[in-house]
């Protein structure tokens, strides 16, 4: 797997929170910088170790599924990405907004829940053989970045960019899964 594909993956799991970050910078009429880093060192730190979950499980039955791991790989990011286009199309007709905090009671569950499609990338890591100390390095710290710009974004143009970041996202992965199937299959 090259730098470009980890940089799109690690793009493309972190659209999930940056369209959360942009609810929360909804929500918040006037959100600090002390805001904003809180909502991105916890969607960094769980996109980051959420795949190290997943990477460590498939580690322990790649060798098993080695032959089909492309075939896996692709049928995950392919559910993903169809999953995150599917709810960014019903989440564009739902634009009512509640104020969410960023104490870590509302923060551990919001980043836990976009974070799970990273477990499940983890894997795909593990059958693929993917460096996985710099995916999890990019993957957190593009997730952290983009998750403080959302939360600004949110406060600054509304909620017309929410459903826009995370159709995006799973279009993304779509598309690096038939890259990971194409080149499974010795296509390209």
């Amino acid at each position: 797997m090259t730098f470009f594909d980890l940089l799109l993956i690690a793009l493309s799991l972190a659209m999930d929170a940056f369209a959360v970050a942009v609810t929360i910078g909804l929500s918040m009429p006037n959100p600090t910088i002390k805001h904003m880093l809180i909502v991105g060192l916890y969607f960094g730190i769980f996109q980051a170790v959420m795949p190290l979950i997943g990477y460590l499980l498939g580690t322990q039955f790649a060798q098993q599924i080695n032959i089909f791991g492309f075939w896996i790989s692709f049928i995950l990011l392919a559910f993903i990405g169809g999953k995150m286009i599917f709810d960014s199309l019903l989440e564009g007709k739902n634009h009512a907004v509640k104020h969410i905090s960023v104490s870590y009671k509302n923060m551990i569950p919001l980043a836990f829940a976009t974070s799970i499609d990273a477990a499940v990338i983890g894997v795909s890591f593990s059958l693929v053989g993917a460096e996985i100390i710099s995916a999890l390095w990019l993957i957190g710290v593009i997730t952290l970045v983009l998750s403080v710009v959302g939360v600004k974004i949110g406060q600054m143009f509304g909620v017309k960019f929410k459903s826009k970041a995370e159709f995006l996202g799973g279009l993304v992965l779509i598309l690096m899964g038939i890259r990971i199937l194409l080149d499974g299959l010795n296509i390209i």
